[in-house]
């Protein structure tokens, strides 16, 4: 089944993969901000766990929010980053749709971060104390990757500026925001 093409060949899809306390979202966050507008953030915490408030477990109806989320930014000219865990058991599917329905250019990034490494992490974040390293050891996943050759993976060794440097570089997604394009719209024009 081929997938509804979406998207324009001008629009960029970056996807951001990796477990819980990997750094996911400060890289998809900083990759925002550094772009400026006319980027938009879909993160998959955000459209389960507050809007839909649920559970990641089959069945749920999640990743056709996420998909449908992307498509309709893509469709009106944003260029797109994505973030979440979004084991590769339950989301291949959609994200192979996102994939090979998008008339611009897409990058699918995993992070490769150890547990170890993963639960040094949470210590620092403010979800500490929200769940623990028994939760988070739980969801744990090793190396889930998509398998594609132009999947990007990146070690756990990879800084948040060089991650950042490296997904923009490889999607083609400039780097050219300003601090003002944080300001209010009441405010910038």
């Amino acid at each position: 089944m081929l997938a509804e093409p979406t998207g324009s060949p001008d629009t960029i899809l970056v996807c951001i993969r990796g477990n819980s306390g990997s750094g996911k979202s400060s890289i998809a966050r900083e990759l925002r901000r550094r772009h400026g507008r006319g980027c938009a953030l879909v993160e998959q915490d955000y459209l389960r766990r507050i809007v839909l408030r649920e559970r990641d477990l089959p069945g749920g109806i999640a990743p056709a929010l996420i998909a449908q989320t992307v498509r309709f930014a893509l469709d009106h000219g944003y260029h797109v980053v994505l973030e979440g865990i979004m084991h590769s058991s339950r989301y291949r599917s959609v994200l192979t749709s996102l994939r090979d329905g998008h008339r611009g250019r897409s990058l699918f990034c995993y992070l490769d971060v150890s547990l170890d490494e993963t639960l040094r992490r949470h210590l620092t974040r403010p979800q500490a104390s929200e769940f623990t390293a028994e939760h988070m050891s739980g969801w744990y996943a090793a190396h889930d990757v998509l398998g594609w050759p132009d999947e990007l993976v990146l070690p756990e060794t990879t800084g948040l500026d060089e991650a950042v440097q490296a997904i923009a570089t490889l999607a083609g997604l400039p780097q050219t925001g300003r601090d003002d394009d944080l300001l209010p719209d009441v405010l910038s024009p």
